[in-house]
């Protein structure tokens, strides 16, 4: 129920603050007490929010101004009833002024809650912590009314912007945790979030409309904070003109002679056009956000921010050189989608967007736009390319699905590069949605596909192509979320529901309302493909003006048709099969360690992986023996999954093996780069080994590896994805210093869009 504070950051308390101490419990009876339920029968609830950076084109002393003016009450929050000041400190020098207060709510519930409750109005204790000097103001709040069941704490500060210093800038987060209420938790819950969003963007406006009245009052610049000594060697020469109504609080800052003349424009709005910017690179502004993201809602913009910080607290790197340098994380459209495809639930995100991320690392997707070269005769026979854009601004891609061989195609080039080339037409996509964000000045997250399926009929429904077809689905789906704007298919002949059957099980339900089909010639006049195409851009095949390069396809010649050996050693890396990392599970017990031999001294290793599942503690020991590989029972009887043993039972540290580094602790999701200079020759081996109990969790769909993996039973099976690589010291460009681990980011999907949405992570000292 608290968080319906809004981010004025005002904080109710109760008046008589013993009257509620104690809360009536309904199931003793009139007049009876509960004390507080055991901690472990409680019904623990929580939310968090955090705000995107907002950003008052007015100077922090105008803001301060206009923030005053919403006490003691506000009309323009009608469930912001009243306050009481409890507390007043200024400093000597009038510098820093202290204010505690307690804000009385009347929250919108249901009338049953309120008597079940007991109580009519909720009260918060509103703590404000105001600095002239730094131009600083943070709120801190709490709720009072019912503090033994419900924990709300909001946090807001203000501050002067970091590149304008003539604008203010405004954040807040808050909490919600629910212990137990009389039974109404979940109600609770959707009440208090209801109200604390709907109040969220309303502060603002709030500010806005004191701001305005303050400049009609004729107020448009306050003179800034200056020490006492520097006040007497001046004469002021303006006094801000507050309304009589609200006196100005003895707190305001003393004259200034010096007129500040920038103030009055930047007040006035002048700066009004200029374009969204963040005031700090880990932060995003909420301008931003409109103007490249698109409209979110404030829990939204909170969920992407709580996800991105999370990105760049798990994931920093350093330079080739070794130098700490901030690494940039996924573009923020990239993160969105996820979030979209999960309904913003921040857990399913993470985890869905963890797995992509750390497949495109294995597979070296970042790079296929500039590796990908698709031979000459797909370029003639698969039948789809780009073609201009929609009536929204979208990519439009065209494919002739009807005119195209796909039993031919999968013959001759093998379903690995077909699924390299589609990749390459996603991530092509990815870059033209940037571009038309730019062109048509909104944001363009996802392209619109018109697929033609005149000529499809039963070849098409060829086994070995519709299980390739399937296989892309799935790697699409799962790495390419909310790209997929709208399909338009047209020209559906009578097999199409027999294809339509196969495939929709595979295509999740977002996705398929975005699917419009027309059959025979529906699609022409209004109604049709007008609706979302303009009329210029309609290809000429389907009774349009405009010529189309889209290839037309045809049969593919056998001439060109590959045999499955042929296939098997083609020459470009295989998605699903090939890999530089190497994957390996580790257990409770069962450590997986590697050995590599070193010949000469100040050779140095390096090692690059990434925790998949579960925490691990990674180790690095020295050895004059050579270890003989072993496989412990846990993974014996598990196909597929690799953990290997190299220390023997009897080897006795210090004796017959020593650790060289200081175990290094890594959690799950992180990403982690390091070296070592090798001191003397002999085997060195690299162990990963499980820190404590692995976190249960089950992914949307469960991958081939994790169901394998599952059938072993061990509730402490972690996993991990790594590389090695041994060099010689003259050759190594990285750092010099021993065991340099970092956290790097997962993917170039990080590349500069635009400076809102680049991470300027600070640098990690490295254990």
């Amino acid at each position: 129920m608290a968080l319906v504070v809004h981010r004025r950051a005002e904080k109710e308390e109760p008046a008589d603050v013993h009257a509620r101490a104690r809360e009536p419990c309904r199931t003793g009876g009139k007049g009876a007490w509960c004390p507080d339920a055991p901690r472990d029968a409680r019904v623990k609830m929580v939310q968090k929010y955090q705000s995107p950076v907002r950003v008052y084109k007015y100077p922090f002393e105008m803001v301060m101004a206009a923030y005053e003016k919403r006490f003691p009450t506000c009309p323009q929050i009608p469930v912001f009833v009243s306050s009481e000041v409890l507390s007043e400190v200024t400093s000597d020098n009038g510098a820093l002024h202290i204010i505690e207060r307690s804000c009385k709510l009347n929250v919108d519930v249901p009338r049953l809650l309120k008597k079940i409750a007991g109580v009519e109005y909720v009260y918060f204790i509103q703590k404000n912590t105001l600095n002239w000097k730094d131009r600083t103001l943070l709120i801190e709040a709490h709720n009072e009314t019912f503090a033994s069941r419900v924990t709300v704490i909001e946090r807001c500060s203000y501050s002067v912007h970091p590149e304008n210093e003539e604008w203010t800038c405004f954040e807040q987060s808050a909490s919600l945790d629910i212990k137990s209420f009389f039974g109404f938790e979940n109600t609770v819950e959707k009440i208090a979030m209801k109200q604390y969003t709907a109040n969220i963007k309303r502060g603002k406006e709030v500010i806005e409309y004191y701001l305005n009245e303050l400049i009609a009052e004729g107020i448009t610049e306050i003179p800034r904070w200056v020490p006492p000594e520097q006040r007497a060697a001046t004469q002021p020469f303006a006094v801000p003109c507050v309304p009589p109504a609200r006196p100005a609080p003895a707190s305001w800052p003393a004259l200034d002679s010096v007129s500040h003349s920038s103030t009055k424009d930047a007040s006035c709005g002048s700066s009004s056009t200029a374009d969204p910017t963040t005031p700090d690179g880990d932060k995003l502004d909420a301008d931003y956000i409109e103007r490249y993201l698109g409209q979110l809602t404030p829990m939204q913009e909170s969920c992407l921010i709580r996800l991105r910080q999370w990105l760049q607290e798990t994931h920093k790197g350093k330079s080739e050189a070794g130098e700490w340098e901030a690494e940039k994380i996924p573009k923020d459209e990239h993160i969105l989608r996820f979030l979209r495809a999960r309904d913003f639930n921040v857990d399913k995100a993470r985890e869905m967007l963890c797995q992509s991320l750390t497949w495109r690392k294995q597979y070296q997707v970042d790079y296929i736009l500039e590796t990908w070269r698709p031979p000459a005769f797909l370029q003639e026979y698969y039948a789809g390319g780009w073609h201009f854009h929609d009536g929204d601004g979208r990519p439009l891609y065209i494919l002739r699905l009807g005119q195209m061989d796909t039993k031919g195609l999968v013959k001759a080039l093998g379903e690995e590069a077909l699924l390299r080339h589609v990749l390459s037409i996603n991530e092509e996509g990815q870059k033209r949605c940037e571009e038309n964000t730019k062109i048509f000045g909104r944001p363009i997250t996802s392209w619109t596909c018109l697929v033609d399926l005149e000529g499809l009929n039963m070849r098409h429904l060829w086994r070995p192509g519709v299980k390739a077809l399937l296989r892309i689905i799935e790697v699409v789906e799962a790495n390419y979320p909310e790209t997929l704007g709208r399909l338009l298919i047209v020209r559906a002949p009578r097999v199409f529901p027999v294809l339509w059957t196969l495939v929709s099980p595979f295509i999740n339900d977002n996705t398929r309302q975005k699917f419009l089909v027309y059959s025979g010639s529906n699609y022409q006049g209004a109604g049709g493909l007008v609706d979302y195409i303009d009329k210029e851009i309609i290809p000429d095949f389907l009774g349009g003006s405009c010529m189309c390069n889209v290839p037309e396809g045809g049969l593919v010649p056998k001439s060109l048709y590959q045999t499955e050996e042929e296939l098997e050693n083609s020459d470009h890396i295989k998605l699903w099969t090939e890999t530089i990392y190497q994957s390996a599970h580790v257990f409770k017990g069962a450590p997986h360690e590697i050995v590599i031999e070193i010949l000469e001294g100040s050779s140095v290793i390096t090692w690059d992986f990434d925790i998949l599942k579960g925490d691990l503690v990674f180790n690095i020991f020295h050895s004059k023996r050579s270890p003989q590989t072993s496989k412990k029972d846990p993974t014996a009887s598990t196909p597929g999954v690799n953990n290997v043993q190299l220390i023997e039972k009897s080897w006795v540290l210090g004796v017959d093996y020593s650790m060289v580094e200081s175990p290094l602790v890594c959690r799950e999701g992180e990403s982690i780069q390091g070296s070592h200079i090798t001191r003397w020759p002999g085997m060195y081996i690299l162990q990963w080994k499980v820190n404590g109990p692995a976190p249960v969790s089950a992914p949307a769909l469960p991958r081939v590896d994790d169901v394998l993996a599952s059938l072993q039973g061990s509730s402490h099976k972690c996993k991990v994805m790594y590389y090695t690589e041994v060099l010689a010291s003259e050759d190594f460009r990285g750092s010099m210093t021993s065991l340099e681990s970092c956290h790097s980011g997962f993917s170039q999907l990080s590349g500069g869009t635009t400076s809102s949405s680049q991470s300027q992570s600070s640098s990690l000292v490295s254990r």
